[in-house]
């Protein structure tokens, strides 16, 4: 009698196939590059055909992989269905997570899709406003999960992921020379502009600030149309953007961490199950695609590891 295809490896066949990357795919699926290419040799060696071949820098299917993903989708989701009838403790309801409009942008989709597919029972609601006011509306009950700009005189949470925290210019609109510096910042209470403003002052450097606001966006849109300098963590930067640095006249500013906070009393299968996706998600981020100009200037910019414990500066 054969012996049955194995789940894990349809799993990261399927994985490629949706991606078509091995790479991407290490990524999706939690596992090294080196441990998907495995997989899919032993893969191949059970069915005896080819599955993939290179297209360039990706891999497409072959005509029997393309075969095969029929039946891995269909067995994936037979497994799953089968599975989830006998887990008493599957997780239903609705969960309440919060976090800046900065950090929705960017990391929330990774970790609504994610989440979604593997809890496809549990309602995702989602609250964008500034960390302070998460932690407030936490300590009231109204969420039950906030992901946050890590700050310990102000709130307690888990650190996530660490990155630098940059000043950043258009790269098509210089800045004007002998005047002060023109700052694009959160609200006075927002901790990225509190470090700006003590770095500048520190520094001896003129600044005044020219725009204030909530959003991430409107910040990013004064900074990209070149009509002031702004501070956003690495993982934020965006095409049309400059890193600014000790050469160009401004301070070393220290790294953004953020942070996981919960609700007391959240079901702790519940809990873990939404912090484990939200540290494997942000762990896996990198950097948005940006011009090589910023990836020059982002090179003597000190490495983070991505998880380590509080100890250093925050942001919105």
């Amino acid at each position: 009698m054969s012996a049955p295809l194995d789940i894990d490896q349809l799993q990261t066949f399927v994985a490629i196939a949706d991606t078509g990357s091995f790479t991407k795919a290490a990524d999706r699926v939690f596992k090294t590059q080196s441990a998907v290419s495995m997989q899919m040799r032993r893969l191949e060696e059970r069915v005896g055909k080819p599955l993939f071949v290179k297209d360039g820098r990706g891999n497409r299917l072959t005509v029997d992989g393309d075969k095969l993903l029929n039946f891995a989708r269909r067995m994936i989701r037979l497994n799953n269905e089968a599975m989830a009838s006998f887990d008493d403790n599957r997780l239903e309801g609705t969960l309440r997570i919060g976090t800046p409009d900065d950090y929705a942008d960017r990391y929330m989709p990774e970790i609504i899709m994610r989440f979604a597919k593997t809890h496809p029972n549990v309602e995702l609601f989602i609250v964008c406003e500034p960390s302070v006011d998460l932690a407030e509306k936490l300590a009231r009950g109204d969420l039950d999960i906030a992901l946050v700009t890590h700050n310990p005189r102000a709130r307690a949470s888990d650190v996530v992921r660490t990155e630098p925290l940059c000043w950043v210019s258009s790269v098509n609109h210089p800045l004007p020379e002998n005047a002060p510096v023109p700052l694009a910042v959160g609200r006075r209470d927002c901790q990225w502009r509190q470090a700006a403003c003590s770095a500048l002052d520190a520094s001896g450097k003129d600044y005044t600030v020219l725009f204030t606001s909530w959003s991430s966006t409107v910040v990013a849109a004064a900074v990209l149309a070149g009509m002031a300098v702004s501070v956003m963590p690495e993982s934020a930067l965006r095409p049309g953007m400059k890193v600014l640095s000790v050469a160009d006249g401004f301070p070393a500013l220290a790294p953004v961490q953020i942070g996981i906070m919960k609700r007391p009393g959240l079901s702790p299968s519940l809990s873990n199950a939404i912090t484990n996706h939200i540290t494997a998600c942000l762990d896996n981020i990198t950097p948005n695609t940006v011009s090589e100009e910023i990836e020059n200037d982002l090179k003597g910019l000190p490495r983070y590891p991505r998880l380590r414990q509080s100890h250093m500066l925050p942001g919105w």
